[in-house]
C-alpha cells in the first residue's frame, strides 16, 4: 500500500440517523491501527431527514474541496445510517464513505433470509423499555453502593468488586451496570480491612459474588498523587503495602481478579461478564473470552 496521506490532520466524520455511537466505536476500532496518524473527529448524530443529510453532504463536500486545493488530507467518512433515504443522501457526497451499515446488512438479510426493519435508534434508543429500565435500576444500585456507602439490599448485587482505593471500582461498576444491566456493589479496601487476608466482615458472606481489582504499584502511586501529592496514601511503599496483602486475600479466597493496570474499562467489564457467565453457564453470551491478566 502507499504511504501516509499529505502532512496534517485527517478529518474524520462519524455520521448517523441515531445516537453514532456505533460509527464511533467501529471507526476508531479501525483508526487505532493508524498511531502515526492525527485525527480529527467530528460525530454527527440524528441525522433524520433527506434534508439533514444534505446539508451534511455540503459539509463533507466542502472538506472534500479543502483536500483538492492541498490545504488539508482527504476526508474519511464512517457511516451507520440505517435509513434507506438518509443513507443514500449521505453517499452522493465526493467525499470517500464507508458505509458500514450498507455493507454488512444486505449480507445478514441473505443469510437469514428475512428483510430487516432499517428503522434508525433500535440499538441505541430505549428500544426493549423493560431492558432499558433494568439497566437504569443497574446504575442506580451502582451508585447507591459505591466505595462501600451503604451495605442495602446487598444480597441483590450480582457482583461485589474489592479493591484498595484507585483501582478502578466504580468506572468498571458503572460501566457493567450501565452496558450490561448488572447490579454491581463495590468495596474500598483498607488499612483495617489488610491487617489479615480474611474477607471484610460486611461482604463475607457474599464471597461467591466478590471480584478482586489489581494493578501495579507504580501505576496506583501515580493516580493517587493526583488525588493527594506527596502523601502517605500516595507513597510507593503505602500502595505495594496495600496491593500485597489485597492479592494475598484474593488468594486465600481464590476471588477471580484483574490486573488493570493497562486494561481499558471495557475490557475489565469483559472479564468480570465472563467469569459471571463461567459460573452460571445458562447467561454465558457466545463468542466470548476474557482478555490475558484475567483468572478464572
Amino acid at each position: 500500500m502507499s504511504g501516509p496521506p499529505s502532512a496534517g490532520v485527517v478529518p474524520v466524520f462519524f455520521l448517523s440517523d441515531s445516537t453514532g455511537i456505533s460509527a464511533e466505536i467501529m471507526g476508531n476500532a479501525l483508526l487505532i491501527q493508524f498511531p502515526e496518524l492525527v485525527f480529527d473527529r467530528t460525530l454527527i448524530p440524528f441525522i433524520a431527514t433527506v434534508e439533514q443529510a444534505r446539508e451534511v453532504v455540503g459539509q463533507l463536500d466542502r472538506a472534500m474541496d479543502d483536500a483538492v486545493a492541498g490545504d488539508a488530507p482527504q476526508p474519511l467518512v464512517f457511516c451507520t445510517a440505517v435509513v434507506d433515504e438518509v443513507r443514500a443522501e449521505l453517499l452522493t457526497t465526493r467525499a470517500p464513505v464507508i458505509d458500514l451499515f450498507g455493507m454488512h446488512m444486505a449480507r445478514v438479510e441473505d443469510l437469514l433470509g428475512v428483510t430487516g426493519l432499517r428503522e434508525a435508534r433500535r440499538l441505541h434508543g430505549v428500544g426493549d423499555v423493560r431492558r432499558y429500565n433494568d439497566r437504569m435500576a443497574a446504575v442506580e444500585f451502582a451508585i447507591e453502593h459505591d466505595d462501600g456507602q451503604t451495605f442495602r439490599a446487598i444480597e441483590r448485587a450480582d457482583v461485589i468488586l474489592l479493591a484498595p482505593s484507585r483501582c478502578g471500582k466504580t468506572p468498571t461498576a458503572m460501566y457493567l451496570a450501565l452496558q450490561h444491566g448488572l447490579f454491581v456493589a463495590n468495596y474500598p479496601l483498607v488499612d483495617e480491612d489488610l491487617e489479615n487476608s480474611d474477607l471484610p466482615r460486611p461482604v463475607v458472606d457474599h464471597a461467591a459474588k466478590c471480584f478482586g481489582l489489581t494493578t501495579t504499584v507504580t501505576r496506583l502511586s501515580r493516580v493517587r498523587q493526583e488525588r493527594r501529592p506527596n502523601s502517605r496514601y500516595s507513597s510507593e511503599a503505602q500502595c505495594r503495602y496495600e496491593l500485597r496483602q489485597a492479592v494475598a486475600m484474593y488468594d486465600r479466597h481464590r476471588l477471580p481478579t484483574v490486573d488493570t493496570s493497562a486494561a481499558s474499562v471495557e475490557e475489565i467489564a469483559a472479564v468480570v461478564v465472563q467469569t459471571l457467565k463461567r459460573r452460571s453457564p445458562a447467561r454465558r453470551p457466545a463468542g466470548s473470552t476474557p482478555i490475558p491478566g484475567g483468572t478464572p
